[in-house]
């Protein structure tokens, strides 16, 4: 049975899922991993990536190249997704020849549609919307990705907006506890710009949110005492729960969102900015609840390296 390695690297973290077909058209899981490895870091304001960034990924890199091969997972059908970091910054032939060394493949720098197309199929591949249209929402490091379909599947539109967790706190909430006049001028920013994104948000009859920012505010909102993936995957936060946990958290220092049990460390500085983000998505909509996905693009990349 064919083994398949799909890594997914954004702004603010590299994930990694080992997988091998279940036979019913879907996956088993072998092995996932997360590391928080920040290579957005400073990519904003500089175009390039930060020396320090990529080391950290490249020892990620490492640890998940030695992963592969103990899973005897063939080169051909390992795939390295690039998002939204990697898309525009000056130096990326330093980190596509790093992963290269260690991986033996090329990262793929997808486009926005390709990489919404993969969310979307990945994440209802373990989600049944039950009303439509389905609005999937993947918080990034650097981007926020908003991509409407059917519950059937059927990809309708696909917005990727220049905004995401780690972009929003170096540009407007430079501490934690966050000052009213930081906190009011990202809203004010993330609201112009889903104002001008052209999605009907009233329209919207299921909402799920996918990726690490979301499943992280899950965690905190389900006060779970250790993360546990099979609790927060299904989890349903009713949307006044939304805006409470952002101004529980920008009331918080960072060294206090860090000591949260199921808070990841490297997430803890940056996290206030992805609930502003969610919450601003949530005062949009006319749904109740936000369902929550640990399904995502890296299925959606696991199930077409199956397909091929």
């Amino acid at each position: 049975m064919t083994r398949v390695a799909a890594i997914d690297c954004g702004t603010n973290s590299i994930r990694l899922l080992i997988a091998e077909p279940n036979g019913a058209g879907g996956l088993t899981d072998l092995e996932r991993r997360l590391e928080v490895v920040r290579l957005g870091q400073g990519v904003d304001a500089s175009g390039a990536f930060h020396p320090d960034a990529l080391q950290r990924t490249f020892a990620a890199v490492d640890e998940y190249a030695e992963s592969i091969k103990k899973a005897d997972v063939p080169v051909e059908k390992v795939h390295f997704v690039a998002t939204s970091a990697t898309r525009d910054v000056k130096n990326r032939d330093s980190f596509f020849a790093g992963v290269k060394e260690r991986l033996g493949v090329v990262p793929d720098v997808i486009s926005g549609e390709i990489e919404a197309r993969l969310s979307f199929y990945g994440t209802l591949s373990r989600v049944t919307p039950e009303g439509e249209p389905v609005l999937i929402m993947d918080i990034g490091g650097g981007s926020t990705e908003l991509i409407t379909g059917s519950a059937a599947g059927t990809l309708h539109s696909a917005i990727s907006l220049d905004v995401g967790s780690v972009r929003v706190t170096e540009r407007f909430l430079k501490q934690n506890p966050v000052a009213d006049d930081d906190l009011a001028g990202a809203e004010e920013y993330v609201d112009d710009l889903l104002a001008g994104s052209g999605l009907d948000f009233s329209s919207i009859g299921t909402w799920i949110g996918v990726a690490g920012t979301v499943t992280t505010l899950a965690g905190v909102y389900l006060e779970l005492e250790h993360y546990d993936r099979e609790r927060v995957h299904g989890a349903v936060i009713p949307l006044p729960a939304i805006a409470e946990l952002l101004h529980q958290l920008a009331r918080m220092t960072v060294a206090e969102i860090r000591a949260l049990p199921s808070m990841h460390p490297g997430r803890a500085d940056v996290i206030t900015g992805g609930a502003l983000i969610e919450a601003r998505v949530a005062a949009r909509l006319n749904v109740q609840d936000l369902i929550v996905s640990e399904s995502d693009i890296l299925d959606g990349i696991a199930l077409q390296l199956i397909d091929q």
